[in-house]
């Protein structure tokens, strides 16, 4: 009998707290692989399989590229890779990034879905903005089972919540209630079944783009959705407008992906990346005024030493208006965080520390 044995889980801030907590209900028996993105920062050191193998009775451990999964096994994306499964064994890449994020949980969702069919339950667990959400939609398209943290319980509400509101979860539980169906799933007999054509060559596609394929790369018009009117906040490229049902993604011809929430996220950094630019820029043009003008006073250059001056107090105001919105934080809306925004507990874990 084959259940559902391929169980991809993802998370964001808070997620390692939720980790926890579902691992830790989790039997050593189990007969399903369970495979985890969460997000941390490229240059980061995770110590994530050590935490899981403490709080639960499975096996945790960094996935390797070639690798060959067993049941009973957790495997944990590392560092700057994304996870991606193939037939039997795993994949690491340092393929483009999507939703600002390498790992990403959609590049693990869509390959397991398309490798996997119904044989592959997603699970969404804490996090911010929205990984994961066209990963389910592309998990439910091959018939698999997809699972969200209740929001009233997560640190970060944001990917749990936007799964349910794109995408028909099948469930959504406390994480401790997860793990109790991931087993009751994985002890379910399944049979396989492919995507829905009009889904299969888009998850083809987007799988392959995150390989770095290079045929996908170069395949010029041959992609899945339209070009919008958006560059790429990445690589300046034209970016593709993607539809899946109600939910907006955008992805650029060498592969960058954004939600759409992502995608305001990124362009809000690349937008206050660029007020910085010019404030240093008008700092630098401020203080080369006044010293002109200083010159020109000493050599009896009156009008000169005016003029000067002038532009420097133009400079100062400028730059002083682009301070003021700097300091207040306009760019950035309440619910937008900057990136890599981890919540404490998730930063001194992955980061090597004491507490876990």
């Amino acid at each position: 009998m084959i259940g559902h044995d391929v169980i991809v889980i993802g998370a964001s801030a808070g997620g390692v707290e939720a980790l926890k907590y579902f691992v830790s209900s989790l039997p050593a028996d189990l007969p399903a692989a369970l495979f985890v993105v969460l997000h941390f920062p490229a240059h980061g050191t995770s110590v994530l399989p050590a935490i899981l193998s403490r709080a639960g009775k499975l096996p945790a451990e960094h996935a390797q590229d070639g690798q060959i999964f067993e049941n009973g096994r957790i495997y944990v994306a590392p560092p700057d890779y994304h996870l991606i499964l193939k037939r039997d064994h795993i994949r690491l890449t340092r393929g483009p990034h999507e939703n600002r994020n390498r790992p990403a949980v959609d590049p693990l969702f869509r390959t397991a879905a398309r490798i996997y069919g119904r044989r592959v339950v997603g699970v969404v667990l804490s996090g911010t903005l929205d990984d994961g959400t066209a990963g389910l939609i592309a998990i439910k398209a091959c018939g698999g089972i997809t699972m969200v943290q209740d929001p009233a319980e997560s640190l970060y509400a944001g990917m749990p919540q936007n799964a349910i509101e794109h995408d028909h979860v099948d469930f959504v539980l406390k994480a401790a209630d997860l793990a109790y169906k991931v087993v009751d799933l994985a002890h379910t007999a399944v049979t396989e079944a492919k995507a829905e054509d009009i889904m299969a060559d888009e998850i083809d596609f987007e799988s392959d783009m995150a390989e770095l394929d290079m045929q996908r790369i170069e395949a010029g018009g041959e992609r899945p959705g339209r070009v919008s009117g958006y560059m790429c906040p990445e690589c300046g490229g034209m970016l593709w407008e993607i539809e899946n049902g109600d939910l907006l993604r955008f992805r650029c011809r060498v592969g960058h992906a954004y939600s759409e929430e992502s995608l305001v996220a990124e362009q809000t950094e690349a937008l206050e990346d660029a007020f910085w630019v010019a404030l240093r820029a008008l700092e630098e043009s401020a203080a080369l005024s006044h010293q002109l003008a200083q010159r020109a006073a000493n050599r009896g250059r009156a009008q000169s030493a005016v003029q000067f001056a002038e532009q420097a107090r133009s400079a100062e105001d400028r730059a002083q208006l682009i301070r003021s919105v700097l300091l207040k934080g306009i760019l950035h809306p309440a619910s937008t965080p900057p990136r890599n925004a981890e919540p404490t507990v998730d930063n001194i874990v992955e980061t090597g520390g004491e507490q876990s």
